[in-house]
């Protein structure tokens, strides 16, 4: 059958559409099914608190449930290895965090590489950090601090909750802008970390707001400052680093990724999700009582955004020679 020229216009036209036509499809009916977040960290901490929050806001936009999976292990390269092995379609997320960025720096060897093998579709929030001190301890500012340092060289004993975690990265930043000479005692965790600066078996540590903020409060630590830019409403009346030591900034952050090659249709319908979950006036309370600031924007955004960290922590692990243990 000869079919007549204006119908294998149409016909023509209609295929060329069709591509569009899927694409368009694929995203209006995203998510059919349950979303899975897999978070590198065990259960209880700020960055499985945040995405249970998001992921409970994405379920009322998205009309779909988000499942919260708990992956520790080996520095959150566990939890980005399952996401980078599964399937690009949107239904396996990464929640990002800073050691899936420097993990690469740390570990000889890994089977993937996140910068390539994530696509990386939303920032959520800074976590921000305090400097603390054990209430014996003599220094009650940072300026007290850096002078105490200073004078007694190798002396003062800083915690972290592990080599190479931010606490860890805080302290080698710290000692290379302040120009002092601090120890650094690695802990599996907050916990261990916190019981032997209460006990001053540690002077200080740097944790996140979270971590720190009730024993701040109840005066079993001393809190000298906050590591953001500016003054924090969770912690009003501390200064920041910064007012001390010109230019230090730290913040951990939280983002959301998926597998490379996830369609861009099914990226941007949940950038515009997630960012419209961290907007809302309700969750951002919530974030302040964490100490947690608001960070949103496009996945462009998102991708500029960890290059330029990737490129100052860098710097700082080469600087101290830091290695994952």
């Amino acid at each position: 059958m000869i079919l007549p020229r204006r119908q294998l216009l149409y016909l023509a036209t209609l295929a060329a559409a069709c591509p569009g036509l899927a694409r368009g499809a694929k995203a209006q009916s995203y998510p059919s099914r349950p979303v899975h977040v897999v978070v590198g960290f065990g259960p209880g901490g700020s960055p499985e608190i945040i995405a249970r929050l998001i992921g409970r806001s994405l379920a009322e936009r998205l009309n779909q449930q988000f499942v919260i999976e708990n992956r520790p292990g080996a520095g959150t390269t566990v939890a980005a290895e399952a996401v980078v092995h599964s399937p690009p379609d949107g239904y396996t997320l990464l929640l990002i965090t800073l050691p899936n960025l420097t993990s690469g720096m740390l570990y000889e060897r890994l089977p993937f590489d996140f910068m390539n093998d994530i696509m990386p579709i939303a920032s959520a929030t800074l976590l921000p950090q305090v400097m603390v001190v054990n209430p014996n301890f003599p220094a009650k500012t940072v300026r007290d601090f850096i002078a105490y340092a200073q004078a007694n060289p190798g002396k003062v004993r800083f915690g972290s909750t592990g080599s190479g975690n931010l606490s860890h990265l805080s302290i080698e930043l710290f000692k290379i802008m302040a120009d002092v000479d601090i120890v650094h005692v690695p802990y599996r965790g907050a916990g261990p970390a916190q019981t032997d600066l209460f006990d001053g078996r540690i002077e200080g540590m740097f944790d996140t707001i979270p971590a720190l903020v009730e024993p701040v409060r109840s005066g079993r630590l001393r809190a000298l400052a906050v590591t953001t830019k500016k003054r924090l409403a969770a912690l009003p009346d501390l200064p920041t680093v910064g007012d001390f030591v010109p230019g230090f900034e730290v913040n951990g952050f939280i983002g959301f990724g998926a597998p490379r090659g996830t369609p861009a249709e099914v990226v941007d319908k949940l950038n515009r999700a997630i960012n419209a979950a961290v907007d809302d006036p309700k969750l951002q309370r919530r974030f302040a009582d964490l100490g947690a600031i608001v960070f949103t924007g496009s996945p462009e955004d998102f991708v500029k955004f960890l290059g330029i960290e990737a490129d100052k922590w860098g710097r700082v692990i080469r600087a101290a020679n830091i290695r994952a243990e």
